[in-house]
């Protein structure tokens, strides 16, 4: 067979077989040398898309650009970088938006890289334009913080913040705060009893992260009705997860490249931020499981059905629409975590500053401890009185939903971004006479009667006015007098605070106070000199 099959070979005649392997492997090239081809053609295809939807990407981004600087154009600014903008100048010195506010009176534009700008709102006037309004929240600044406090009452708009806003209202009525000042005055005796014990090494005393723990161990205490106990565990999760939320969510902010979703997550600061969102969130859900758990024991429910006045808490888990449904879960916790954050975060930073205005100018604190000797006596706890506010620092961004003509003519189109600095506008020097000056007594009655309306607003003005300033109010007044009474504040010129804007106004290395205990009789003492 073998010699019959290769003479058949050798003599000329091709074999069935080796035609099929022949046409096979040409038709084979025929098909590589075809894909070869098609390869080409796709890659050739793909380059040519590619760089069509380049240029639609930089003709859309150049659109962007071109009329973002039409929209401002009537509103200079400070001179900015041609690639990054003001984003390097923003967020690290107040004193530098300060400038930029008296270089231009009404407002300036502030460019974060070529395709994000807004109008910077330091005039009242203006103010008092916007905040007649009802524009929404700015989606672009409060995406970053949604996470972590949800579509509570800071964040929503429309129907479904008009719905919880007239929701809650009534957990913030007089009544409901009336018992809460005992609860604060506990919460700040617990502070002082701690401090006691600091005052023997004659030591400066970082105050912000003590005052920090004494307004969380109060909101616990009178909106939830939780006993957290935070104000002995000195090493508290949550309060370090709110210094850490707070400081990525102003760092995403200002950096461009970690406005993408993607690339922050992978990030390290991604990482962090998940971390403490993941504390934050269980120590709400802890909170608020606590109490559904309490509600079901019908003696509870019973005392509570009895009160007059529901606190927070109860509203939010009591609380029906038309149909007789509650509140979603996510929209409980979301509210439940917007005034845990807003409830203790900002006071501690307006009682940490106060404290420190009042250690820098001794005069000041002497007629204050004056005063709430001339209230409280000898007694160690404050009733239902008033004493004085202090500023925060609080930018509101929003996006215009129309038009707007301000009162020197010039106007912003429909979708306009618009941040009002509060810091500067509460320092407007054609409002406020040396506003740099600590002088509690511009506040007096005599001196407020013909002020502008909106020359000082530390918690916004019309419909969505700050919900809680009430209960911040007194809280702030509560701390300072139960703190003056029992100390005296000295300065440390070694530690002066380095003020950086976050979500708060707060410190870069803290704010650092020398007490001195006030021993009885300091009062008869200084008045007999």
């Amino acid at each position: 067979m073998l010699t019959h099959t290769y003479l058949k070979l050798s003599s000329g005649h091709a074999h069935p077989q080796s035609l099929v392997t022949k046409a096979g492997i040409a038709l084979c090239t025929l098909a590589g040398a075809m894909l070869s081809l098609q390869i080409t053609a796709l890659w050739h295809w793909a380059a040519w898309l590619g760089l069509l939807y380049l240029l639609f990407k930089v003709s859309t981004q150049f659109l962007i650009w071109r009329d973002l600087v039409a929209t401002f154009r009537p509103f200079p600014g400070p001179l900015c970088h041609w690639l990054y903008g003001n984003a390097r100048e923003v967020g690290k010195d107040l004193d530098t938006m300060y400038k930029w506010a008296q270089a231009h009176v009404y407002g300036f534009t502030l460019w974060l890289g070529n395709f994000y700008a807004s109008l910077i709102i330091t005039h009242p006037d203006y103010a008092k334009a916007i905040l007649a309004r009802q524009d929404p929240k700015d989606d672009a600044a409060y995406r970053f913080i949604a996470p972590w406090i949800g579509e509570g009452l800071l964040v929503s708009s429309g129907q479904k913040w008009f719905q919880h806003r007239r929701l809650l209202t009534p957990g913030f009525h007089y009544d409901v705060l009336k018992p809460y000042v005992m609860l604060m005055s506990n919460c700040t005796k617990i502070m002082l009893e701690k401090w006691e014990q600091l005052v023997p090494s004659e030591k400066p005393v970082e105050l912000f992260h003590h005052v920090s723990l004494m307004t969380l161990d109060s909101i616990m205490k009178c909106a939830f009705s939780y006993n957290s106990n935070c104000q002995t565990d000195s090493d508290n999760a949550y309060i370090k997860a709110v210094y850490e939320l707070s400081y990525l969510v102003d760092h995403r902010f200002r950096r461009f490249i970690y406005h993408f979703d993607f690339i922050y997550y992978l990030s390290p600061e991604g990482f962090r931020n998940r971390r403490a969102l993941k504390i934050a969130h269980e120590h709400t859900d802890k909170v608020i499981q606590q109490r559904k758990e309490s509600l079901k024991d019908e003696r509870e429910l019973d005392k509570i059905s009895q009160r007059r006045h529901l606190d927070f808490l109860d509203i939010l888990l009591c609380a029906k629409d038309e149909n007789g449904h509650g509140l979603l879960d996510k929209d409980l916790r979301a509210e439940v975590d917007t005034f845990m954050f807003e409830g203790h975060d900002t006071t501690a930073s307006g009682i940490s500053w106060i404290l420190y205005a009042l250690a820098k100018h001794p005069e000041h604190q002497e007629k204050c401890r004056e005063e709430i000797r001339g209230v409280l006596g000898s007694r160690d706890a404050v009733e239902w009185r008033a004493c004085a506010c202090i500023p925060q620092y609080l930018e509101s961004p929003g996006k215009l939903s129309k038009p707007i003509t301000f009162c020197d003519g010039r106007s912003l189109p429909e979708g306009a971004t618009v941040i009002l600095s509060i810091y500067c506008i509460n320092r407007c020097p054609i409002f406020w006479k040396d506003p740099e000056v600590f002088d509690p007594l511009r506040f007096s009655v005599e001196n407020s009667s013909e002020r502008h309306p909106h020359a000082f607003i530390p918690f916004s003005a019309g419909a969505r006015n700050c919900i809680g300033q009430n209960f911040a109010m007194n809280e702030m007044k509560v701390a300072v007098a139960l703190i003056l009474q029992r100390f005296q504040l000295l300065p440390d010129p070694e530690n002066e605070p380095q003020k950086i804007p976050q979500i708060v106004l707060r410190s870069m290395n803290g704010i650092h106070l020398k007490l001195k205990k006030i021993e009885p009789g300091y009062g008869e003492r200084s008045d007999q000199s």
